[in-house]
């Protein structure tokens, strides 16, 4: 494997895999980290036309955590949209209104638990315009 690493492709997100992962996590060997890495279940998967890849367009960034520096560049990056955009990057609760898989008086019990606290009020703000 180069050393080199390709900047312009990552993988991102939540993997499902086949019984075949338990086999193939067997016959890697450990990086120089020490540790199994997923890129290498991934690219056994690639390698064997069973790797379903979507592109992410415009709009999507990949943001490195794995640093205390690279954790607060993506906290202050995400705080700078939300700040210019008045939307929260990430809300679960708004996302699942606009898509119509629940309504705003179905969330009101669990937004009633968390009080008049910013998160809530931003929910229920944004989650009364339905799908989109």
């Amino acid at each position: 494997m180069s050393s080199r690493i390709n900047r312009t492709l990552v993988v991102t997100g939540l993997y499902f895999y086949d019984n075949d992962v338990v086999r193939i996590a067997r016959e890697i060997k450990p990086s120089e980290r020490g540790e199994l890495e997923i890129s290498t279940v991934n690219q056994r998967y690639l390698d064997a036309g069973k790797l379903n890849v979507v592109r992410m367009g415009r709009g999507f960034a990949w943001l490195d955590t794995g640093t205390f520096d690279s954790l607060l560049a993506a906290g202050e990056f995400v705080a700078t949209l939300e700040r210019r955009q008045c939307l929260k990057v990430a809300c679960p609760e708004e996302v699942a209104m606009r898509m119509g898989y629940t309504t705003l008086a179905e969330m009101e019990p669990w937004l009633a638990r968390l009080g008049k606290s910013e998160y809530a009020t931003y929910v229920r703000r944004h989650g009364v315009r339905g799908p989109t």
